[in-house]
């Protein structure tokens, strides 16, 4: 893997009385973005059982059309925790790279998606992309639609959701349109709700995850730059699957919930 610099392109610790000029909140529903105490956290609140809710920071600013910042090679460490252990918590959070695919930067029409990132989801969320791992918990995912291989399977789409609702077919076809798709994840063997220090290394062409030092996953994919910086907690699921099921909803939240961060580090070279 690449090695980088000591001087970050980005740090922050969140140690001021409001978030860095760099930082670009957003909220929908009753989602609070709050800096305090060395630590930044994006809070769903009690409530919204037919509502959307979100918090968020990004460093990109649809509002102003700036662009994506980063592209490989680079590493990011990030330290985080939720107020929960994860089999208490609902909704998606997370914390990575991705191209907004469903809001895009200023005008135009829904892009194709391309993540890599760490990514919560609890159930019913079911992204079931990685042929043998579960479509929801906390992993390490990498996403990327717009490869040639993967856009050239698009026309085929209808036909390959009905085959793969035939299990011998699912096994033998799904893993070829995975690797088509530049997908690839682990499940991370932490919890969500204790504080850890992730590590990821986007390099050309492939990634590696860490969680305290060790290695997680390493991706024989990575998707291409620029992507924009995302860290989130909110109140949806999806679900998504190779047979065609495709479901989108939201999860009362009975408790406030919040994903926490202290450190942010992107290291470009």
């Amino acid at each position: 893997m690449t090695a980088f610099p000591a001087a970050p392109a980005l740090r922050d610790t969140f140690d001021g009385p409001q978030l860095a000029a760099v930082w670009h909140p957003r909220t929908y529903g009753s989602g609070i973005v709050r800096q305090d105490g060395g630590v930044l956290r994006c809070i769903l609140p009690p409530g919204g059982a037919h509502r959307y809710s979100d918090a968020q920071i990004t460093d990109y600013a649809r509002t102003r059309g700036e662009r994506f910042a980063w592209q490989p090679p680079l590493c990011l460490r990030v330290r985080a925790w939720a107020s929960a252990p994860q089999a208490e918590l609902i909704g998606t959070a997370g914390f990575g790279f991705w191209n907004e695919p469903f809001a895009p930067l200023g005008r135009g029409l829904p892009r194709l998606p391309r993540a890599i990132w760490f990514f919560f989801g609890a159930p019913p969320h079911n992204i079931a992309l990685e042929f043998g791992v579960p479509g929801y918990g906390w992993k390490a995912a990498i996403l990327d639609a717009t490869r040639p291989q993967g856009m050239a399977l698009l026309p085929l789409a209808p036909l390959g959701a009905l085959l793969m609702r035939v299990p011998a077919l699912y096994r033998r076809l799904w893993p070829v349109a995975q690797r088509a798709l530049g997908i690839s994840g682990a499940v991370l063997p932490v919890d969500l709700g204790d504080p850890h220090t992730y590590e990821l290394d986007w390099d050309v062409g492939s990634a590696r995850f860490r969680v305290d030092g060790e290695t997680v996953h390493e991706a024989p994919t990575a998707p291409r730059g620029p992507l924009g910086f995302i860290a989130w907690m909110d109140n949806q699921y999806a679900i998504v699957t190779p047979q065609g099921c495709v479901r989108f909803g939201v999860t009362p939240n009975t408790r406030e919930q919040w994903l926490a961060l202290d450190e942010v580090v992107i290291e470009t070279g």
